[in-house]
């Protein structure tokens, strides 16, 4: 196990003064010269990816140009608060509340989702929970569709196979979520005349984790090249408060607490990096499974699903498409 382990650090090691020190520069230089903006706007979750992103922009820039924003909603933690809060204390930065619950509930959010659950279970109500799972891939699970799991007021659980057209109106309410807070963040880098900072890692930035128009739209994104492991080295480098660093990474989007992994990445973020980082240096499956411990089979339905994922979720990455390029318009945005 030694060996694995020292394998396992060797792959996703970096130098994290020289990584910080080159995002840094990135950051100054994408706000001031090529965004031409005062400063940034970080959403603040209390997670990891959202305090690294604030505290290197901190350090770009000053504590006085980047603006934190909590966003919670009816159905969000109250640790997602405490430790955003935690974070934007120890950088020392400018913070507001914004409350998105009244926006959610005049779009429908809430109303449409439990709609969409009630056609699968009638009874479902006020005091009801539930969040979405997915069969853990390296299980043997190659191809899982989504299950909902329903907490009663009681406590009682069940889980609910899912048809296409549920699961689909499911995620479309739920998406409200997300957008709702990047309408909030770009009010206020409208009036700060400040860029915003996009917060996803590699691995929620190359499997599409994340919602198109929501908190996938940015100005910038200091953290998308780095895994999640490397994003844990630069946290520590950066002296981030121990209870954040430790923090396991949630969705914070349905009432039921929900890992990333029982939601979407299906197993281990450690073991995900790992998996990521081997297809992405053309490793071979037994080269990963040396490394993760895990048996061969089960790093290729890792690699299948990665695969998959990106095939599936593409188009998040597109910008809107032309019947013919704007030349103009296109010169313009690279120079």
């Amino acid at each position: 196990m030694e060996t694995l382990a020292a394998a396992a650090v060797e792959w996703l090691h970096l130098d994290a003064s020289l990584t910080s020190h080159t995002i840094q520069s990135a950051i100054e230089k994408m706000v001031f010269v090529t965004l031409k903006r005062k400063g940034v706007v970080v959403g603040l979750s209390g997670g990891i990816d959202s305090s690294v992103v604030a505290a290197l922009c901190v350090q770009a820039l000053g504590s006085d140009r980047v603006f934190g924003l909590f966003m919670p909603e009816r159905e969000c933690s109250g640790e997602s608060y405490r430790l955003g809060k935690l974070l934007a204390d120890a950088c020392g930065i400018a913070t507001a509340i914004e409350d998105v619950t009244p926006i959610l509930e005049g779009a429908g959010c809430y109303r449409r989702r439990d709609d969409a659950i009630r056609r699968l279970m009638p009874e479902y109500g006020e005091n009801y929970r539930c969040k979405l799972v997915m069969a853990d891939v390296a299980s043997g699970a190659r191809y899982s569709f989504p299950s909902l799991v329903v907490q009663s007021p009681a406590g009682q659980t069940e889980k609910l196979h899912l048809d296409a057209q549920a699961y689909r109106e499911l995620v479309a309410a739920s998406n409200f979520k997300q957008r709702a807070r990047k309408m909030i963040e770009y009010y206020h880098a409208d009036r700060l005349q400040y860029a915003v900072a996009g917060t996803p890692n590699r691995l929620e930035f190359d499997q599409g984790f994340f919602v198109k128009n929501g908190d996938g739209a940015a100005d910038l994104k200091p953290i998308a090249h780095l895994y999640k492991s490397q994003v844990r080295q630069l946290a520590e480098y950066l002296g981030l408060p121990l209870e954040i660093r430790e923090r396991p990474s949630t969705t914070d989007t349905f009432p039921l607490a929900q890992s990333q992994e029982e939601f979407y990445f299906q197993v281990s973020l450690r073991t995900f990096d790992l998996c990521l980082y081997g297809l992405n240096h053309g490793l071979h499956a037994h080269e990963v499974a040396h490394t993760t411990g895990l048996p061969v089979e089960q790093v290729e339905a890792v690699f299948q699903s990665i695969e998959s994922k990106r095939a599936a979720t593409r188009h998040l990455h597109q910008q809107p498409l032309l019947v013919e390029e704007v030349a103009e318009v296109h010169a313009l945005a690279n120079s």
